[in-house]
């Protein structure tokens, strides 16, 4: 179960970003679906999940098509609402030859969805093995979606994005998973991430401040995790590959480990973290045609590599 955004995705290909000020040429350009949340509940889907989202999109020509996308992908849309007071959310993506990119995004009806939808959804909610939340539509959404898992008894997966330097303390009580990449560490502890060492200090004052376990993302490098019950920072590092486009890799990342909660619960987090950073590393290999397809090859190359690698227990 998510609570998540949806986002139509305008992407660009050029050979470097661009500098303040300056135009420059691209070498291609598409139009996709995206939104943190939705390729995180895409990905989940794709290794085999059973999922729903709750979000909202306007009721225009990019809702509809999108609403139609999840359907073709096997999530369920009962919680998709449609709104006539704001258009579609969108996200404009420039990625250059070294796969690195640059993102704005203008949340429209994301930002429209309500506890009121909510409540709507609170009997699957309950039943829902793993929440994944992030802060796309407005915290007190997610923050009161947070709660009402947190009280059923669902396990949490709280993703911080975009980052709020002056988070609502509860998020982190809240949170049995917290999983930030290095800049939003950043935002949120007011500390330098630049390595594995300084990931294993700023997840330190995420647990301080009530988190149970936290998992800090660093691309190329894997990601380092700590928790209440293990406060010495591990560093899980990954696959070494040429990115192509790391668009959607953190959230392929966070997908895969929402489906490893789900159900594959007596593996350990430490392997859990590797298989995701694998699936992660997997998807950057390819630019895909949106970054919900990137699952779909991720899905296939780490299915070919896992009966060698990563068998399923």
């Amino acid at each position: 179960m998510g609570w998540k955004r949806q986002n139509l995705s305008v992407s660009s290909l050029t050979s470097r970003l661009p500098k303040t000020g300056e135009t420059i040429h691209g070498h291609k350009f598409f139009i996709g679906f995206g939104g943190k949340g939705a390729n995180q509940c895409v990905q989940a889907a794709r290794l085999g999940a059973k999922t729903s989202m709750v979000c909202k999109v306007g009721k225009d020509s990019f809702g509809n098509d999108y609403i139609e996308n999840l359907k073709q992908n096997d999530i369920s849309t009962e919680f998709t609402y449609q709104t006539k007071d704001a258009a579609t959310g969108a996200a404009s993506i420039i990625v250059d030859n070294e796969g690195q990119n640059i993102i704005v995004i203008v949340a429209g009806a994301n930002l429209l969805l309500n506890t009121e939808d909510l409540r709507e959804a609170a009997n699957a909610i309950s039943r829902a093995k793993v929440m994944i939340c992030q802060l796309e539509v407005t915290p007190a959404t997610s923050l009161e979606a947070l709660t009402m898992a947190h009280s059923n008894g669902v396990k949490t997966l709280f993703n911080p994005a975009p980052a709020i330097a002056d988070l609502d303390p509860r998020f982190y009580t809240l949170s049995d998973v917290f999983c930030c990449n290095e800049t939003e560490a950043e935002i949120l502890t007011g500390l330098t991430v630049g390595s594995p060492a300084d990931a294993g200090k700023a997840a330190l004052v995420l647990v301080e401040r009530g988190c149970q376990v936290v998992i800090i993302t660093l691309g190329a490098d894997g990601c380092v995790m700590l928790s209440q019950t293990q406060l010495v920072p591990k560093h899980i590092p990954t696959e070494k590959v040429k990115a192509v486009d790391t668009t959607g890799a953190g959230d392929s990342f966070v997908g895969a480990l929402a489906f490893y909660l789900a159900y594959y619960p007596n593996l350990s987090l430490e392997e859990m973290l590797k298989r995701s950073n694998f699936i992660a590393a997997a998807g950057s290999l390819l630019f895909p045609v949106d970054p919900c397809h990137l699952c779909y090859y991720t899905e296939v190359f780490s299915r070919s590599l896992w009966s060698v690698t990563l068998p399923f227990l």
